[in-house]
């Protein structure tokens, strides 16, 4: 996909803040620290137009981009951070549901995962959660640039015998350092905009 302009909009906590109109929105959910934000920056070509960080659990509303001025990338805060308080997981844990169940603009949830882990308990209850609703996902392993080409297939296989996902999920190899997955992941984005 061609990237004419990508630009942030608002960091929202409910839905009287989330932007109007009916446009498409792609969600990116994932453990704190698995790449979100490199991934979304990779894919629109920008180096900081979702705010990368060393420490996880930046990320604590819901960002939301507009892309092309015709769809929006929504940011969900990181989930499995253990430095947040229970009050403030359970109030992320809210605001996200309540987006991911209400938001008919929602087209599909990106899932994140690292490929050099097998999947968190938190990986698996996201997925499931996602199955148990009928929400489209696509399940990215981000990192695949930190092992060897020839061992991603070993990798995959055990995030999915972990997660066991539908055979209709796809799930993709993803670099934000070298940009792998990155055409495959805009293909399945476009079809899911259809």
């Amino acid at each position: 996909m061609r990237i004419v302009s990508a630009e942030y909009v608002i960091s929202a906590v409910g839905p009287k803040q989330y932007p109007e109109g009916g446009q498409p929105e792609i969600a990116f959910a994932g453990r704190s620290n698995v790449g979100k934000s490199s991934l979304i920056n990779r894919l629109v070509n920008r180096k900081a137009l979702a705010r990368t960080s060393g420490s996880p659990g930046k990320t604590r509303l819901l960002n939301f981009y507009h892309i092309n001025d015709s769809f929006y990338f929504v940011d969900l805060p990181g989930y499995g951070f253990a430095k947040v308080s229970r009050v403030e997981k359970a109030a992320w844990g809210k605001m996200i549901e309540e987006y991911l169940l209400n938001r008919d603009n929602l087209r599909v949830v990106i899932q994140l995962i690292d490929i050099r882990h097998a999947p968190s308990r938190e990986d698996v209850q996201m997925y499931e959660w996602l199955k148990h609703f009928g929400i489209p996902t696509i399940l990215v392993t981000t990192k695949a640039d930190k092992i060897a080409r020839g061992n991603w297939p070993k990798h995959i296989r055990v995030i999915k015998e972990t997660l066991i996902p539908y055979p209709a999920t796809p799930v993709i190899a993803f670099s934000a350092e070298t940009g792998q997955g990155k055409d495959e992941l805009w293909k399945l984005i476009g079809e899911k905009m259809i």
